[in-house]
């Protein structure tokens, strides 16, 4: 499995809990040299104050358990 295919897994796992808030997640990209990803905040969740705390605390931290080499979650506007 290459790291798109574990980080779009990964994504499903944590969408619910965005989408319970009335937002959701969007894979932008994936930096397999840099072993990073991009994604976008949407709907309740984009402009959100604290859309920062949701990546970092949240969706990195839920990725990075699932998928160990991942080093980063990008927020992308």
């Amino acid at each position: 499995m290459d790291l798109r295919e574990k980080v779009t897994a990964a994504l499903a796992k944590v969408r619910p809990g965005l989408q319970a808030d009335g937002g959701d997640i969007e894979l932008v990209d994936v930096l397999p040299e840099e072993k990073a990803i991009s994604v976008r905040l949407k709907g309740a969740c984009f402009g959100c104050p604290m859309s920062t705390i949701t990546i970092k605390g949240y969706v990195e931290t839920t990725l990075r358990e699932e998928i160990p080499e991942l080093t980063e979650v990008r927020l992308v506007r």
